[in-house]
């Protein structure tokens, strides 16, 4: 059985109220190139004419290009371990809201800030909700998000005896 844990403090490796950021911008090279690799075919991410004549006017950077800078920076923070202390980390969940376009070369705000942590018995971590956001010179959000997350202490590494 789960054991909710009303005390964060109880472990160092996650805290509630722990944020992380970094700062992103992505030229229209950076928009066209991603949305190519993850075969996004939409022209919005690649032709100036055709993104002129839609609805934003210009060229705007894929909802998955947002969110997997979004991720990354989580998982990196929460991965860390230049603190001392290894970690294992375990994505299990993201939810995104798309609330405005991403333009090419807008400075991008990403933030996650840590809701909730529990001791979960039966996945031997600390699960935690992060609440993120991605927005333009901290004016508006463009994008938000929710990530359920599972870190623990890293255990050593297994050697095969031959």
């Amino acid at each position: 059985m789960d054991t909710p844990v009303a005390d964060a403090a109880t472990t160092s490796l996650v805290l509630v109220g722990e944020t992380c950021e970094r700062s992103v911008r992505f030229s229209r090279e950076d928009i066209a190139t991603f949305a190519q690799l993850t075969g996004d075919t939409n022209p919005l991410h690649h032709d100036v004419q055709a993104a002129q004549r839609a609805r934003h006017g210009e060229i705007i950077a894929s909802g998955q290009q947002t969110t997997a800078q979004m991720i990354g920076l989580v998982a990196s923070h929460f991965s860390r371990s230049g603190d001392g202390q290894e970690r294992e980390l375990l994505c299990l969940n993201f939810n995104f809201a798309f609330k405005a376009p991403v333009f090419a070369e807008q400075e991008l705000l990403l933030h996650w800030r840590v809701a909730s942590v529990e001791w979960n018995h039966s996945l031997d971590g600390w699960l935690f909700h992060a609440d993120g956001r991605a927005t333009v010179r901290n004016a508006h959000p463009c994008v938000i998000g929710r990530g359920t997350l599972l870190v623990r202490k890293a255990k050593g590494l297994l050697t095969r005896q031959e």
